[in-house]
């Protein structure tokens, strides 16, 4: 602890409500907050809440140094993996804002999560989304070794394994993350939401663009398989457990083995409303017959 830098200030005992975080950018402010709250009632974690949030200055520099602390080891360190996350920030500033929409996406969409500290500090989801940002920095970079080590580390850490390729856009939310798997050609759009176990693959060892186009708004149910280069529209729902083969209209569920349309999608938004429960109808219509 003494060796510690000593900057913990004095904060607000009314923290701003979550809903307010974002529309008034206050999430930095809010976080820390709630940092210092922890410091306080559970000082066996100071090193980590000094470490990783309250001698930081910045969102984006907590959230690089917590995901640069689970990824070191003897091999590649912390201060080269928060080094690399620095270069690919100032080369990419778009990184950090996918941070925000990422972080605003877990709080908005999960009821477990009551703060922002949750995921930053504690949710793989969250930590592996954001490796997959620098590893994919790094491949585009031309800095593929490095990139497809970050996979690896991912792969044994989080147990998610996505390709450093793989193309996310922002806001995106990773329920518990474990049995994630993400092909080389994949798009993910903006504001998706994916439960454990899903699959995002191909369909053998055809070349080229062979996985699927995630679009905006969609929501894949726990262990989904989706594979080929297929759409999936946007504001689509995949029920849990399904084998998707063929493209998915916008604003509609599929269900099944294999997966077929089954109704709408139930509400504008899938990825934000996370409304899993098939209707009587979908449940009368799903099949698992192959």
């Amino acid at each position: 602890m003494a060796s510690e830098k000593a900057r913990v200030t004095l904060v607000s005992s009314s923290p701003t409500p979550l809903r307010q975080v974002f529309s008034d950018d206050n999430l930095w402010e809010r976080l820390r907050q709630e940092a210092a709250e922890v410091l306080t009632r559970e000082p066996i974690l100071a090193t980590l809440i000094l470490t990783t949030i309250i001698n930081r200055d910045t969102f984006e520099e907590a959230v690089i140094h917590r995901v640069a602390l689970r990824l070191a080891n003897s091999t590649v360190s912390t201060d080269l993996i928060v080094d690399a996350f620095t270069a690919a920030l100032r080369s990419d500033p778009e990184i950090g804002k996918a941070f925000r929409a990422d972080i605003a996406a877990v709080v908005d969409r999960d009821p477990a999560t009551a703060r922002l500290l949750e995921p930053l500090l504690y949710y793989k989801g969250f930590h592996a989304i954001q490796t997959h940002r620098l590893a994919h920095y790094l491949w585009n970079a031309n800095q593929r070794d490095l990139a497809f080590y970050l996979q690896s580390r991912s792969s044994e850490l989080f147990q998610t394994d996505i390709h450093p390729a793989a193309h996310f856009g922002n806001g995106i939310f990773l329920d518990h993350a474990t049995g994630f798997v993400v092909g080389e050609t994949t798009v993910i759009e903006d504001n998706v939401s994916i439960l454990q176990n899903v699959t995002l693959g191909g369909t053998g060892k055809e070349h080229g663009d062979r996985h699927p186009k995630i679009k905006r708004g969609t929501m894949i149910g726990a262990g989904a398989k989706i594979l080929g280069n297929i759409d999936i529209g946007p504001c689509a729902r995949v029920a849990a457990g399904s084998v998707v083969l063929n493209p998915v209209p916008a604003n509609s569920t599929v269900a099944g083995v294999p997966a077929k349309l089954v109704g709408t999608a139930g509400c504008p938004e899938p990825a934000r409303d996370m409304d899993q429960i098939l209707s009587k109808l979908a449940y009368d219509s799903f099949s698992y017959s192959i």
